[in-house]
């Protein structure tokens, strides 16, 4: 996967290896609701504290083409949804650790 980093990413304290623990230990990875492009990932930093990182996909494919029979393939498809761009990066918000044990 490639990660890169836009500087506003950092503006909370948040570390790059923080960010990219986080992305290792995910427990939630999802898209937004209400948003095409935004995703949300709860993971773990190094210390076991939970953190929140936002991030779009760069060259992220048109949720249309993977309906219309997915014209470039599957694994090309696949690749470009790996690259990511973190822009937002936080201690977990109470709010969200308590959705997060709702969902089991």
């Amino acid at each position: 996967m490639t990660l890169v980093f836009n500087p506003a990413a950092f503006k909370h304290g948040i570390t790059e290896q923080d960010v990219r623990w986080a992305m290792t230990t995910a427990l939630f990875d999802e898209m937004m609701e209400g948003y095409d492009n935004k995703y949300l990932l709860i993971g773990f930093v190094m210390s076991g504290n939970l953190i929140e990182v936002m991030y779009n996909l760069v060259g992220e494919v048109p949720k249309s083409l993977w309906l219309l029979g997915l014209e470039f393939g599957y694994a090309k498809l696949q690749a470009i949804r790996q690259r990511r761009i973190a822009f937002h990066a936080m201690k977990c918000r109470n709010e969200v650790q308590r959705k997060l044990s709702k969902r089991g």
